[in-house]
């Protein structure tokens, strides 16, 4: 069993709590026994071990997080002698951003602006060693006091020269539906690009209290980006500059090649918003979006009442033969 109850002893580790389930895991709080410093434990459940695609990705996020070394990414410490398979991992204090918006909603723009500037910068070491994230999300940044940030599980996080696995099962291989890319979406593996949507996403959510797209369900959430603009976030928030929007638009472009190409380009551009040349985008105002809404519906409606005609004439046509 991968459950292990408090004050159980793993190696030199003594699990303290639980902290977090997934299906394919379970995170203790634990303590060093040897030095007496606090550390997180991913124990991977049994099943997992069993399942070889499964299990290559529990050792693929255990290389990447011993591959990056900087402030903003969890560290994953290497461990030569186990006496079964898990992962240890720095511990980091704080709260998970999902939690911070959760309880403000809405964040103050210039806080919303610094903490995705720190996400910008985690991201681009990242990038530069060539591994995308791919499922960036509240629930994996942890923000502390001083909104210092921690990216945490790299649980489908990917090398761009891996090969691609694969899982039948497996809703996660794809990313967290409000976050995931239109590339991802049409079957993608996506790219840091992908990543950059996904921030664009967050920051979205920080400054308006949503993401872009919302739906009855997932998959018509997830189409919905494939066929329109979202919603201008100046019209959910008068605080966004149309600068800062503009940022947004270029994150949450639905074309990989019209967005940001580095993480470093949208934080030059967050630090630098009185340089950034806000675009005509037609349809973006709210009278736009309006009229587009109208012209679909008598589009759609026009479409009806041509339908009988059609297999009119179709009928005389035949009759004819």
């Amino acid at each position: 069993m991968s459950a292990l109850e408090p004050g159980a002893v793993l190696d030199h580790y003594r699990m303290d709590e639980a902290v977090a389930r997934s299906g394919m895991s379970v995170l203790y709080r634990a303590t060093d026994l040897r030095d007496g410093k606090p550390v997180a434990i991913k124990i991977p459940h049994t099943e997992m071990e069993a399942d070889s695609i499964l299990l290559e990705r529990f050792k693929r996020e255990e290389e990447i997080g011993q591959m990056l070394d900087h402030p903003g990414i969890v560290k994953t410490y290497p461990e030569e002698q186990r006496s079964r398979r898990y992962m240890v991992l720095e511990w980091v204090e704080g709260r998970l951003l999902r939690s911070i918006l959760n309880e403000a909603r809405v964040l103050p723009v210039e806080r919303a602006v610094r903490i995705t500037l720190a996400i910008c910068e985690a991201l681009d070491t990242m990038h530069k060693h060539g591994i995308v994230h791919r499922d960036l999300k509240p629930e994996n940044v942890m923000v502390d006091a001083q909104d210092r940030i921690k990216l945490i599980d790299f649980g489908i996080a990917m090398r761009e020269d891996a090969r691609r696995l694969t899982y039948v099962n497996m809703t996660g291989a794809l990313g967290t539906p409000d976050y995931v890319s239109p590339e991802q979406v049409k079957g993608g593996r996506g790219d840091q690009r992908s990543d950059i949507y996904a921030l664009g996403t967050m920051l979205y959510e920080m400054l308006t209290g949503r993401v872009p797209y919302t739906d009855e369900n997932a998959l018509a959430a997830l189409n919905a980006r494939l066929q329109r603009d979202p919603e201008p976030p100046r019209e959910l928030n008068s605080a966004i500059t149309p600068e800062l929007q503009e940022v947004l638009f270029r994150a949450l472009e639905r074309e990989p090649r019209h967005r940001y190409a580095t993480a470093s380009e949208m934080a030059w551009e967050l630090e630098h918003q009185e340089l950034v040349g806000v675009e005509e985008r037609n349809g973006r105002s709210a009278g736009n979006l309006q009229r587009r809404k109208i012209d679909r519906r008598w589009m759609m409606y026009g479409g009806v009442a041509l339908v009988p005609v059609v297999l009119f004439v179709l009928m005389l046509l035949l009759a004819r033969r």
